[in-house]
């Protein structure tokens, strides 16, 4: 909470801004905003920063840490500001299967210092006082119908497992069969036509965004919850 008001903080994971993953945290943010939250989105192509170095600083006895990673570089501020959040939403593109490398070492940047070695009953002790309101926005050029195929609910999915386990809370949404360029002449391919993206992308591009849109306001109304 931030000014006694919900803090729901946006991580752009793709290094295109304006284009289908920016869009659909921007779309979240202003769900987040209509359900009164206080928000912030971060580039995270902006930031130049690893991920976790494995010094295992925040797994010392009574270690100081607070859930942040020890680690003092450009994302360090930003990681602190996470740690006051009430929602956290993370946004990527699919390359290759998988989230972006930056994705990646913002999550692991971002997860493992909240995470604990000590469990309880299966359960890990983790280093926060609530539930944490958390999502995956994933954007991609695979069709829906081919999810199964790619294996993208096992590969994507852990990372959505992750936060959960992690923050207590997460969900995921994803935009499927994404419009990839600005000129479409300009690109080898046969994969697919710039006619079917383009069609595609008007019969359900903007629902995509109004999904997002609700997402980030359904995120802050159980945010609001939780700190009751």
């Amino acid at each position: 909470m931030k000014d006694g008001k919900i803090f729901a903080m946006f991580f752009n994971g793709s290094p295109r801004k304006g284009w289908n993953t920016f869009k659909m945290l921007e779309a979240a943010k202003a769900g987040a905003e209509k359900a009164g939250a206080e928000t912030e989105l971060v580039n995270l192509y902006d930031i130049c920063f690893p991920g976790c170095k494995s010094c295992f600083a925040c797994k010392l006895k009574n270690a100081k840490t607070g859930g942040v990673c020890i680690l003092r570089d450009d994302l360090r501020p930003v990681l602190e500001r996470a740690r006051q959040a009430d929602v956290l939403v993370l946004g990527s593109p699919v390359y290759f299967h998988y989230p972006t490398g930056v994705y990646r070492a913002f999550f692991e940047r971002l997860t493992f210092p909240v995470y604990s070695y000590h469990y309880e009953n299966g359960e890990p002790l983790v280093a926060r006082d609530k539930v944490i309101e958390t999502a995956n926005i994933f954007t991609m050029n695979c069709p829906e119908e081919m999810m199964g195929k790619m294996d993208y609910p096992k590969i994507l999915g852990a990372n959505t497992d992750a936060l959960r386990a992690v923050f207590g809370a997460c969900e995921t949404l994803c935009a499927f069969n994404t419009y990839q360029f600005s000129d479409y002449s300009r690109y080898d391919f046969n994969l697919f036509t710039e006619e079917e993206k383009r069609a595609y992308r008007d019969e359900h591009f903007e629902k995509d965004l109004e999904n997002a849109k609700e997402l980030g306001s359904r995120l802050a109304w159980r945010a609001k919850e939780h700190i009751k």
